[in-house]
């Protein structure tokens, strides 16, 4: 059975989404190496790798299915940032936006009647509560830091440690 021109749409523009984000961590980590935060870049640098991956996860679904990928404009991300903690605040916001499309998109499938998405959509569900809680847990203790050089570079240090997701 095809997938509904609904559903179809809405899951091409969530692979449009992800790699959106790819590309606006990857905005972010040529922030913070122009700042000599370098862990903050590995961070996201990872951050953009997981993003593109989840696209990847849409991307094999919809060909699976049978159905064409059809990808949209991505517009360039903002590169320029006033803070570490302003980055790790967009970053939260994007993860929010993410998660609220993924909440659509199984409310989508439940009504289009789409039950082979509901445990692809389950799993990230699931991973999106990582998600934010990962960058709301780094949004938290930058604003703990504050103005403190050495807690910045603790925290540049222990984000640069982050173990690449398999």
């Amino acid at each position: 059975m095809p997938v509904s021109k609904k559903m179809l749409g809405a899951l091409n523009d969530q692979i449009t989404m992800e790699l959106a984000a790819s590309h606006s961590y990857l905005a972010m980590a040529g922030w913070f190496e122009s700042q000599n935060l370098p862990g903050m870049a590995t961070w996201m640098q990872i951050q953009s790798a997981e993003e593109r991956a989840h696209a990847l996860k849409f991307f094999d679904f919809v060909v699976d299915r049978g159905e064409d990928v059809v990808l949209g404009a991505i517009e360039a991300p903002q590169g320029v940032f006033g803070s570490v903690l302003e980055v790790f605040e967009r970053a939260l916001a994007q993860e929010k936006s993410v998660t609220a499309s993924i909440n659509s998109l199984y409310t989508l499938a439940s009504s289009e009647g789409e039950l082979e998405a509901v445990p692809l959509l389950t799993w990230f569900i699931n991973e999106q509560v990582e998600e934010e809680a990962s960058v709301d847990q780094v949004v938290e203790d930058l604003r703990r830091a504050g103005d403190d050089p050495q807690a910045l570079l603790m925290l540049d240090r222990e984000l640069g440690a982050r173990p690449v997701e398999e």
